[in-house]
Parts: C-alpha cells; sequence; structure tokens
C-alpha cells in the first residue's frame, strides 16, 4: 500500500508508506494528487525537475508537496509518478512526469494548501502523515 486516507472533519489527511524516505515522499506525492484526480489516469508525457529546500524533514516535506500546488497553479502541471526522488540532508530534487490539465482532465476536488496540521514523519517503517485544506 503507497497511501491511505484517515478520516478528517474538513480536510483531507492521508498517510504515505515507503521502504526509504524517499519513497514515502513519493507517495504523499501521489496521495496529494490523488485528491484532486486518479494519477494513473494522467498521460506521462512531461517530466518536471524540482528542487526544493527545508529547515528540517517536516518543512521539507510541506515544501515538496506545495511545489506540486505551485506547478498546478502555473504551469497546469499534473502528477503521474515521480520518476526519481533524493533528499541528501534538508534538500530534495525530484523527478515529476505528468501532463498538462486541459480538457480531458477534470478535477474532482481541489487541494487548496498543505498544512503543518497533524504532520508527522517516522522511520521504521517510513510513514508520513499529512493534512491537506480543501
Amino acid at each position: 500500500m503507497k497511501y491511505k486516507f484517515l478520516e478528517h472533519t474538513a480536510d483531507a489527511k492521508f498517510q504515505a508508506f515507503g521502504k526509504s524516505l524517499e519513497e514515502a515522499f513519493s507517495n504523499a506525492a501521489l496521495a496529494v494528487m490523488s485528491i484532486m484526480i486518479d494519477p494513473k489516469k494522467v498521460n506521462p508525457k512531461i517530466t518536471k525537475e524540482v528542487n526544493v529546500k527545508g529547515n528540517d524533514k517536516e518543512s521539507l516535506l510541506y515544501n515538496f508537496l506545495e511545489e506540486l500546488l505551485i506547478l498546478l497553479d502555473t504551469e497546469n502541471f499534473i502528477l503521474n509518478n515521480v520518476k526519481e526522488l533524493k533528499i541528501k540532508g534538508n534538500s530534495l530534487k525530484a523527478t515529476l512526469i505528468g501532463d498538462e490539465l486541459n480538457n480531458k482532465y477534470e478535477l474532482k476536488s481541489d487541494v487548496k494548501a498543505i498544512t503543518y496540521n497533524e504532520m508527522f514523519i517516522k522511520e521504521n517503517p517510513f510513514i508520513v502523515q499529512v493534512v491537506c485544506d480543501i
């Protein structure tokens, strides 16, 4: 299982899993996208490189997921998958594969923002929890 959604009164809350921190972050990206659209239905046509920094792992996760929302808002980019993701210290570099949001895709919901509310990152096993403002 890559991720699962949990009960939340008004927002979308999920936990993403992985064999590594990188895999858990990648699966968190897919979870965020799956709130809006099924990533499996997005054609893998466009490649985007992202580089983000944070003060700690939580801010790194926040900044990475927020970058997905920025790409959607500024470039109409929707995610199919995370091809490669590397974390070194408090820096993250990722290769994202997706497509341009256009008439053939319809968003089922909108993620307004990523929040720090109830966010945590655990290791062994690797689990990240995120609440998205919808």
